[in-house]
């Protein structure tokens, strides 16, 4: 069951593969987007810490290290579909949308265990909701509304601690995080990022395009 149609405190009953190739996706492809990422976030990373040794000796795992922890966002579209100055001008769209918006401060602790993936959802969600509305927006003025990809209720912010790798149920992991010892990290969110994303190596890497302040 996707982390969507999961109710709080839910996790999903059987657990798949997250590293199936979504439509459009390959090797050596890249991709926009906007994400929210965690430099220097050391509550953050004490916390995913705990929950990556609790997981540690789980099979059919990939755990994310502190440098690829993210928040995604927003989709913009492939790299090789949009020229430079078109993803220039989304980027300037949404830091001017953005600029007005204060800092928010959430916190991410108790785990769910989704279909493909175990995360930490944003307490509170709605700030972020709103992040994303407005980066939707960025995107819609430049390329067109029509082109705005995702559907916009179909998002529960969250940071992925891991990726499940093989199908099965979900149970193990629900008990092996249960038995960590966890403090929830209290995050500032002072910025955005358009970054440019692959997934080559069973990661999702990538380069920061336009960091983008909020108040």
């Amino acid at each position: 069951m996707s982390l969507v149609d999961l109710a709080p405190g839910q996790h999903a009953g059987e657990v798949r593969n997250h590293w199936w190739w979504r439509p459009g996706w390959r090797v050596g492809r890249r991709f926009y987007a906007f994400h929210i990422t965690f430099e220097d976030q050391h509550q953050l990373y004490d916390t995913a810490t705990a929950y990556r040794t609790a997981l540690a000796e789980m099979p059919s795992l990939t755990l994310i290290p502190d440098r690829w922890l993210h928040l995604t966002m927003q989709g913009v579209g492939f790299a090789d579909e949009l020229a430079q100055d078109v993803v220039q001008d989304v980027a300037d769209e949404a830091r001017s949308l953005l600029a007005a918006v204060p800092a928010i401060q959430v916190e991410f602790g108790p785990v769910v265990v989704a279909e493909e993936a175990i995360v930490m959802p944003a307490v509170p969600a709605e700030p972020i909701h709103e992040l994303r509305h407005l980066t939707r927006q960025a995107i819609g003025r430049v390329l067109g509304t029509d082109k705005v990809g995702e559907d916009p209720d179909r998002f529960r912010p969250h940071v992925s601690i891991a990726y499940t790798t093989a199908g099965g149920p979900a149970e193990p992991y629900v008990e092996a995080t249960s038995r960590a010892n966890i403090r929830p990290a209290r995050v500032a969110i002072r910025h955005l990022d358009l970054i440019e994303m692959h997934r080559d190596q069973q990661m999702y890497e990538w380069r920061t395009v336009a960091a983008l302040p909020l108040r």
